[in-house]
Formats: structure tokens, sequence, C-alpha cells
């Protein structure tokens, strides 16, 4: 198949890369859909998800900002007001806190509190997670302070040809977006595209490898540690379910608990800390839903609760392979 240089069908494309073609896609449809962030412009961000698209659009469309992240997003608010659709830059995770306020006080509020008559199109796309050697404030999983905050969409890519689809689908969305990017699997794989495919709805979950005896629950960086957990663990005798949640906030129950009256067994893996993470809310979920069909507890593998380490010994913090095959092998010795 011919590639197309604008959309991308027919190659192999990295995450960063299907995020680059999707931005595009969205810019080239809708003239009111405009970027901002520090260094998005020029440079192309820092890890070059925005490259190319200043140079295409202008400086009107792909606006380089002020460090000042409480004004970026500020900014997209008052823009939203007025018909736009801002897709803004958190450059990384931890610097989403001077934003904070904006967030939860007004991105998330103003269509409630309008009584609908105010939209608020807003994508925030924040890089998220670790395991790219960085220094402090630059690994942090900030994922359910957000999805904690009613009024806010929670989204996470795992793979190329969802970031694609999904950056697009959430800036079509009336309802703002905080749109979660795994930094370290920017450059990591490759996957086709084929752009003339009906892709899934954004808030929905996905069974990505089918098993019978364990239902393994990931997002974000953590598929990938899923899959290769599951792929090991295929080597021992034990099949397990990986399913990707993708959405977050609203979850998307419905694949999860048909897996786990099938499996009877429930892991959740996320980097975020374990004490008040997603995991806990999935593990109280499956529980109140599920509770004639477990053979076990729902079980959590997620980060330590302590502040994200120095980058040397991150890989001993960060949830890995044996960390998810030894929480298994807990279930199901219940």
């Amino acid at each position: 198949m011919a590639e197309n240089p604008s959309t991308g069908s027919g190659q192999r494309i990295t995450l960063a890369k299907g995020l680059n073609l999707g931005l595009r896609k969205a810019m080239e449809n809708d003239p009111k859909v405009l970027l901002m962030g520090e260094d998005v412009g020029k440079l192309g961000g820092v890890f070059r998800i925005t490259d190319g698209l200043q140079k295409d659009f202008g400086e009107d469309r792909v606006i380089d900002s002020p460090l000042a992240e409480s004004g970026i997003v500020g900014t997209a608010v008052g823009m939203a007001m007025r018909g736009y659709r801002p897709v803004v830059e958190i450059q990384f995770d931890g610097f989403v806190y001077p934003a904070y306020d904006q967030i939860v006080c007004q991105v998330a509020k103003i269509h409630f509190r309008s009584q609908g008559r105010i939209k608020m199109p807003v994508v925030i796309r924040i890089p998220f997670g670790g395991g790219i050697g960085a220094v402090e404030h630059h690994s942090e999983s900030p994922e359910a302070q957000f999805a904690h905050t009613p009024g806010l969409k929670v989204v996470a890519c795992s793979n190329p040809v969802d970031g694609y689809w999904m950056i697009q689908q959430a800036i079509a969305c009336d309802d703002p977006v905080i749109f979660l990017e795994p930094k370290r699997q920017y450059h990591a794989d490759k996957a086709e595209l084929d752009d003339t495919i009906t892709p899934d709805p954004l808030f929905s979950s996905r069974v990505v490898r089918s098993g019978r005896d364990v239902t393994v629950l990931a997002y974000g960086p953590t598929v990938k540690t899923a899959l290769k957990a599951a792929e090991a663990a295929s080597g021992e005798g034990q099949s397990l379910e990986v399913i990707d949640l993708r959405t977050l906030s609203p979850l998307d129950l419905g694949p999860v608990l048909d897996s786990v009256r099938r499996t009877g067994r429930a892991v959740v893996v996320h980097e975020a800390h374990v004490n008040l993470g997603l995991g806990a809310e999935l593990a109280a979920r499956i529980t109140e839903q599920c509770f004639y069909s477990l053979e076990a507890p729902v079980l959590r593998v997620g980060g330590f609760d302590t502040p994200y380490p120095a980058s040397r010994i991150e890989e001993e913090w960060l949830p890995d392979l044996d960390r998810v095959l030894d929480a298994v092998d807990r279930s199901m010795s219940f």
C-alpha cells in the first residue's frame, strides 16, 4: 500500500509519530484546533510530538507559550469559551501542579456550573510515568488526582495506533480530557497504522491478550509490562488475560467484569503509588460486582509509597515482570 504522507497510513509508526499524525489530522479537519505549550512550536516539543506542525500551520495555531503552566491552561479556558478547541501540552507530568488549580477549579467545573451553556473542549496532554532516567519531577504518575475530579475525562494510550486515534477522539470531545501519554513508550515500539479502520470508542477498555486463569489490568506504560508477564507465565502453564483499560474516568468495566467472572482472579498494575491509586477503585468495583465469582482477593502491583526515586534506582521502584508474576502466583495460591 502506498504511504499517505498526510496520515502515515501504511507505514510502521512509533507512539510519538502516531500522536504527531493524529494532531496533524485534527488540525487539518478543524481550523479551531490550536496547540499551545512550552517549546511545542519551533522545537517541536521536548519529545518531538509536535515536530513540523508550527512550520505547516503557522505560529497562530501552534503557539510557543511562556514557562507558566497556570497561564497555559488559563488561556486555554478562555479560548474554549470563545469556540476554539485548544490542545495544551504539559511538558512533564511533575510540571502540572502549577496548573492544578485551573484544571480542577475551572476546566472541570465550567460546563456544570453554567448548567451546560458553556462547553470546555480542552485537551491537556501530559507525558507521564518513569523509566527514562530523568531527574526529579519528570517521572510522576498523577492520574488518580484527575480521575477523582468530577467533570474531567481521563484517558491513557499505550501503543502507536491508539495514540493516533485517541488524540483525535479526545480533541473532538466537548468535555475536557486529560490525555496521558507514557513517555517511555514514545519511541520504543512500532506498529502499522491503517487509518481506514473504524477505531474503538475513546472511553472503552480492550482485551489485548486472551487468557483463562488470571485477569491482569493495566494502562499506559504498564500494558507492555503486563503483556511481557503474560508471555513469561505461558511458559509455566499459566494463562493470563490482559486488559488495556485505556480510559480511567469514566472506567469501562464491561470487559473487565466479564473477564473476572471467567477467571475468578484479578491483578491491577500501574506505576502510580498503590495507596489510593486507580487499583484501589478497580479492586472495590470488581469486589462489589464479582464477589461470588472471585477465587482470590483483587491484588495490586504499583510504585512504592515514596516520592519517585533517583533515576539510578528507578528500575527497583517501578513494577516489573517479576512483581507482576509474584502477584499472579499469590492470586493462584488462594
